[in-house]
């Protein structure tokens, strides 16, 4: 009897090469989900991080053509893997025009891919632009000596995938790659469709590229992807979108995504800062709830209704620019976010319908009501957007006296309409104070130099920036100097989002753990700003 905890290495070997349909589906049942793709540009660097990868990641890709002269690895190709035959090792060469390194023919690209396979390598990567070049002897030679994954990537879109599987197919491989680029959301859709479809006869791999594709690296393992790519780290990604290694694992938990597991996600433009990933699957984590949640890039709401159909996305936090807009596709709201005219929580229910809430408001009530009575207490909100629209009412309903300034008169003066507060002009700052300052604008997000007021303009007793990143705003720390108690935004972005999740979940949310992952994060980009900074 053939045991399944042989190692891939062993497989390939051990079997004849006519049955190497068979070997792929043991490669299949053994890889790991994410393969980590390494790249560098000296021999020893390339060897030295995957001996470092190799210790947390036991399946690895090695880029040779990142390498001036790849054959200069083969020896110490042979050393890593025969010192490590737990880790399996995919060795890629790819050539210019297939969107790679590598300069030479086709004849020494293989003889790279050979060569590396003889050294150990238990997968090579041949993309279709050099099988098509190939003798059918070639290609059944170099799979005698490795398992082949066949490549295909397109780089200016989701199209033609079932015509490009039938391509590839008349080509023998132990897995077929399709990689495309998404130009929507909804490309994703498309290639996890196409997954879903052949998975069954064939050992598949497929995910998009682009910042739009980044749930397709996530959710693909879901629809039949036989693995994932995951970056060393954030600045060592070899293809846009790409997520590390680490974030996998540890924040998307891709080991436990199953058929079961349930998707929510923020949807925005821009959404790579949000921190909402990190927070929200450490909660889903805590409270043993088996779901992922995503960041969706999102331009089109429409495009966004169709994913939400067909994924289907169970929770959505809403943020800037479609918390107003998303109103108009929701099938219902509950009373309070209707008035409030903005939604920044949706959920889906099994007949598919979305049902809108605003938790935006719980994020600036309650610290403020940890600190202060709100009944008559007098506040000055900076903005008239959704989030502004949410501070208002929501501390109007506490008794507050709201005054509201904002760069566009008519917008405060709407807002100032429905909600029975009052506008001012900035010139009015010098003669008012005011119990409480709240920044609702996203003046000052991700840079520390701008500030919605000027020093002089700041005279309250406490002053909330609903800015979460960075931690400490320009506006917070020119506060702190005028003697006001500042209130970071992380405060708010917790409670906020420790709402959502009661709503979607109807667990409790496990507030604490959120707030200390928000702020290890903030602490962990401001870190990298000024070693940024320091090193420029």
């Amino acid at each position: 009897m053939l045991h399944l905890d042989l190692q891939p290495c062993n497989i390939a070997r051990l079997m004849p090469s006519d049955n190497n349909h068979y070997v792929s589906r043991l490669l299949h049942l053994r890889l790991p989900r994410v393969c980590v793709a390494i790249t560098a540009t000296d021999a020893d660097e390339l060897i030295e991080k995957a001996e470092l990868t190799a210790r947390d990641n036991p399946f690895i890709e090695l880029r040779l053509d990142y390498l001036a002269r790849p054959a200069m690895i083969l020896p110490k190709l042979r050393e890593f893997t025969e010192s490590h035959p737990h880790v399996s090792v995919i060795a890629t060469c790819r050539r210019v025009v297939s969107g790679g390194k590598f300069r030479g023919a086709i004849p020494a690209q293989l003889e790279v891919l050979e060569k590396a396979a003889a050294a150990g390598c238990q997968l090579v990567d041949v993309e279709i632009q050099t099988a098509a070049h190939l003798k059918p002897a070639k290609l059944d030679k170099l799979r005698s000596k490795a398992a082949v994954v066949l490549s295909f990537h397109d780089f200016k879109g989701t199209q033609k995938l079932e015509e490009t599987l039938k391509k590839m197919s008349s080509y023998p491989a132990d897995f077929y790659k399709v990689v495309s680029t998404a130009a929507s959301l909804y490309d994703n859709v498309t290639l996890m469709k196409f997954l879903e479809a052949h998975q069954d006869k064939y050992s598949l791999v497929g995910l998009c590229m682009g910042e739009q594709g980044i749930i397709s690296r996530i959710l693909a393992v879901r629809a039949g992807s036989a693995f994932t790519f995951g970056a060393v780290a954030a600045d060592q990604k070899t293809a846009a979108g790409q997520v590390t290694s680490q974030e996998l694992r540890n924040t998307y938990r891709i080991d436990q995504v199953d058929a079961a597991t349930k998707v929510y996600g923020v949807a925005g433009d821009p959404v790579s800062h949000s921190l909402s990933p990190a927070i929200m699957n450490v909660a889903l984590r805590r409270e043993n709830v088996n779901g992922v949640f995503v960041a969706l890039h999102v331009k089109s709401l429409k495009d966004l209704l169709a994913c939400i159909r067909d994924i289907p996305i169970q929770g959505l936090a809403i943020t800037m620019p479609h918390k107003q807009a998303i109103l108009r596709y929701l099938d219902n709201t509950d009373p309070y976010t209707a008035k409030i005219g903005a939604c920044n929580t949706v959920v889906r229910s099994q007949d598919g319908k979305l049902y809108g809430f605003n938790t935006d408001t719980s994020g600036v009530v309650r610290p403020l009501e940890q600190r202060m009575t709100l009944n008559d207490a007098k506040i000055l909100v900076l903005g008239a957007g959704g989030a502004a629209r949410a501070a208002v009412f929501g501390l109007k309903d506490r008794g507050a006296q709201i005054s509201i300034l904002n760069r566009s008169l008519a917008a405060a003066h709407k807002l100032a309409r429905q909600a029975r507060a009052r506008t001012i002009k900035r010139a009015d700052l010098k003669r008012l104070e005011f119990d409480v300052i709240i920044n609702a604008t996203p003046v000052g997000m991700g840079n520390p130099r701008e500030s919605p007021l000027n020093a002089d303009e700041i005279k309250a007793k406490y002053v909330f920036d609903m800015v979460y990143d960075p931690a400490e705003t320009r506006l917070l720390k020119l506060a702190k100097e005028r003697g006001a108690e500042v209130i970071a935004g992380s405060e708010m972005f917790v409670h906020q989002a420790a709402r959502q999740f009661e709503i979607w979940t109807g667990k409790p949310a496990p507030r604490e753990d959120m707030l200390r992952i928000v702020n290890q994060a903030l602490a962990e980009r401001a870190a990298a700003v000024r070693n940024g900074a320091s090193s420029k």
